[in-house]
Formats: C-alpha cells, structure tokens, sequence
C-alpha cells in the first residue's frame, strides 16, 4: 500500500494475470457451448402445427356439412319425364304411399320396396294403403334381403336386370338421398339412369336445422355416412364382394330370407 492509502496494483510487484491456459503451448482456451432453443421449442412448433392442421380440417368439414345441408331438396316435386321402375327405400310410410302413387299415376311399370321388415307382408302394406290394393298385388316387388343402403343398392340393380329395366325413379327421404345417389350410382357402375324423388318428411326441418337438436344430430349422422360412403366408393369395385361394405354394414349387406318366409310375403 503506497504512502497514500492506496492499494498498487499487481503489476507494481511482478506480478501479472495471465490465463493458465494461454501460457501452455499447442492450446487454445475452451469455448462454453453457445445457447440453443429451449428443450419444449420443437414440441411447441409441432404443436401448434397439429392444432393448425385439425382446425383448417374442422373448418373444412363444417364448411362441408353446410353445402351438404344447402343442397337438400325442400320441395316435394314430380319426377321430370318416366321411369321404367321405381325404387323405394324403406324407413318410414311416406315413403311407401308416395312411391305407390307415382305407380298408379304411370311413372314407372313396377315398383320395388327394399328392406322391407321380414314381418312385414303384402297384406299389411295393402292395410295401410288401402286405395291402391290393385297396384300393390299386380305391380309390386318386395325385398327382404337389403340390410342397408347398399344393399337397397345391391337389390335395386338385381331386379333392374331381372326386368331389364335401364331407368329407375328412387325415392327416399330428402336427407338421405345424396347417399343413396353415390351408392346407387356405384352399384350401376354408370349405366343406367337413376331419377330421384326425394320425400319431405313432416317436422323435419332443414332451414333451421340448429335449433332443432334432433335435426341437427340427424343431418350430421347423414352427412358422416355421406362422406363415408363417398370415399368408399372411390376405392372399390363391387359393393357385392367390398369388404368395407361388409365392415361398415356390421356383416353383409344383403342377407339371407327363409324361403316359406319369402313366399308368404310376397303372396
């Protein structure tokens, strides 16, 4: 310490600061590693690109389900020009009164009911429309064998071959005929002309599907099955021997009806 009260500094004694390392020959100071991105960093991008993703997807299929509701038919409207067969899906009695009246107007030579309830005969359909009895016994095919759609599908181009008929008018309900416009046009593989007839059941409301939970839960069930169906079709070649057909129907879409069952139905 100088005279002053001040501290000298090392170098005044000799001393000096150097790197220890600095000093040894052939090496050079070591480096701290530089300071990358956090660890969470890349799950974080990763992240937010899958919520990215399933919300454009999210938008997407809603966007979709609304075309889907904007396109369905309001209006009850008679089929343009004849068919040679008209086609009913079973699913509710409109559907079979509206169908048996365009067979007593002339819009088709026979009509075929598929899915029809192994219970269900003749007699009763006759009991429940009992103005066109005439139609129903001379005209009328019924099929028991159709589980689903496609195999509404699979039984409609059985019995148009059978009558070789090459124009079918289909009627079905307003929702649910785009499925059965893409599983029809796949079963006929483009060949024939399919009319649609679609029926407006009463309470159902498509304009305000929102405010009526069991439309809505309708309307979305129908348009899954839609996309289903869609996809589907692309991919396989006959709704007859698909496996996914099989799958989606929970078993095979067509089964097998005891004869003595049959018979006594169709009598």
């Amino acid at each position: 310490m100088s005279a002053s009260g001040t501290m000298k500094p090392p170098e005044a004694f000799g001393w000096a600061w150097t790197d220890v390392a600095s000093r040894a020959p052939g090496r050079t100071p070591p480096r701290l590693p530089e300071a990358g991105p956090p660890a969470h960093a890349g799950f974080s991008r990763t992240t937010k690109a899958a919520l990215g993703t399933a919300s454009l997807g999210g938008v997407a299929l809603f966007s979709g389900f609304l075309a889907f509701v904007a396109c369905l038919e309001r209006d009850e409207r008679v089929p343009e020009g004849r068919a040679d067969g008209i086609v009913a899906l079973t699913g509710g009695a409109q559907r079979i009164g509206d169908a048996i009246d365009l067979l007593a107007n002339g819009y088709g030579r026979r009509l075929l009911i598929t899915g029809v309830n192994e219970r269900t005969s003749r007699d009763e359909i006759a009991r429940l429309n009992p103005s066109q009895r005439h139609w129903i016994e001379c005209c009328v095919d019924l099929d028991y064998r159709a589980r689903n759609t496609i195999g509404n599908a699979i039984e409609t181009r059985r019995w148009m071959r059978q009558h070789r008929f090459s124009t079918v008018t289909v009627v079905t309900s307003n929702y649910h005929m785009p499925r059965t416009m893409v599983e029809l046009d796949h079963a006929l593989m483009g060949a024939d002309r399919v009319v649609p007839y679609p029926v407006i059941a009463e309470g159902f409301e498509p304009d305000r599907w929102w405010s009526h939970p069991s439309s809505a839960k309708l309307l979305a069930s129908e348009y899954l099955k839609f996309l289903v169906a869609w996809v589907r079709t692309r991919f396989e070649h006959d709704p007859e021997r698909s496996r996914a057909a099989i799958l989606i129907g929970r078993g095979k879409p067509i089964k097998m009806v005891a004869e003595p069952l049959l018979l006594r139905g169709q009598q």
